[in-house]
């Protein structure tokens, strides 16, 4: 477990589980611990889960604590983990908090209530609410595109200054904005961006210590990183172009992620893939387009194995 206050170390590339039902749209215990297997083999620097690609609002409370039971027996404490809490009450994220406490999760993300629309100073205090009660270091998502409310770059560094236990952020936006709150902060809190991997290259030189990816693409951007990190700049740029077209044909939005950036990563691993409704439905082109930019990928960077047939 991480302690509070010792977050610098975190960095590099973290997947966050796909939701991997079946067929009866139940979550498939054996596909959700081949896809932390796969992870793993890939070489990620931290496991996630229960953020937006994870489904987490078609998630009951019961299944909620399923998949952090899930993910931390298959993790095994190999990497850091992470995961998302959400609710729409302080005592609601504070339950799911003590679960992730419990499980040995080494530092958890907070989500804004999804009811409502409020000031930032209202934001703020909620977030600190939850962070006072958390034993283990606390990020925020911060993703207005995607959940329609969130902070500035200054509400940030109002936020992170009042309640020092939250000293991780999850952004979701774009390397200009994700430089302006690492300035703000003075490069004290670790910033992590997703949207896929877009601006990848870009984010990291803007100061991202690193990504939260859903698995389609995360062996790639596992190099990716580990080029960039190691001076390589020409190369990781080299290689980032070869895998650009396929994050952005997966980041069209949440919905298409879900759809077909899962679809991706089955046609790329074995991995059966049944939606839970209400849900985006692949088209026959877009199945097509899945297809050929499974073949430009190529197979998984992780040991083959045998499962259900995708779909």
């Amino acid at each position: 477990m991480i302690p509070a206050g010792k977050t610098a170390a975190l960095h590099g590339i973290h997947a966050i589980a796909y939701a991997l039902f079946d067929e009866n749209e139940a979550l498939d215990r054996a596909a959700m611990r081949r896809q932390t297997e796969l992870c793993l083999a890939a070489g990620v620097h931290g496991m996630a889960a229960l953020g937006l690609a994870t489904e987490v609002a078609k998630l009951s409370e019961g299944e909620r604590r399923t998949v952090m039971d899930w993910v931390a027996e298959d993790t095994g404490g190999q990497v850091p983990l992470a995961f998302t809490i959400s609710g729409n009450s302080v005592a609601e994220q504070v339950a799911q908090l003590r679960h992730a406490e419990n499980v040995g999760a080494d530092w958890v993300i907070l989500q804004p209530p999804a009811v409502g629309s409020f000031p930032a100073g209202e934001y703020i205090r909620f977030f600190g609410r939850v962070a006072e009660k958390s034993t283990i270091p606390v990020a925020i998502q911060n993703a207005p595109a995607f959940l329609g409310r969130g902070l500035t770059a200054e509400d940030i560094r109002v936020l992170t200054r009042e309640y020092p236990n939250i000293s991780l952020l999850k952004g979701e936006g774009s390397a200009v904005e994700i430089e302006r709150v690492i300035q703000l902060t003075e490069g004290q809190v670790p910033v992590f961006n997703g949207r896929a991997g877009l601006e990848l290259i870009e984010s990291l030189r803007a100061g991202c210590a690193g990504f939260i990816l859903a698995p389609d693409c995360i062996d790639h951007a596992v190099r990716i990183y580990e080029r960039f990190r190691a001076g390589e700049e020409a190369q990781a740029e080299e290689m980032y172009a070869q895998v650009l077209p396929a994050i952005t044909f997966v980041m069209q939005g949440l919905e298409h992620l879900i759809c077909y950036g899962k679809r991706l990563f089955a046609a790329r691993t074995g991995l059966p893939v049944f939606d839970r409704a209400p849900a985006l439905r692949p088209t026959a082109f877009g199945l097509s387009l899945v297809e050929a930019h499974a073949k430009r990928l190529g197979a998984f960077a992780a040991p083959n194995h045998a499962g259900k047939k995708p779909v």
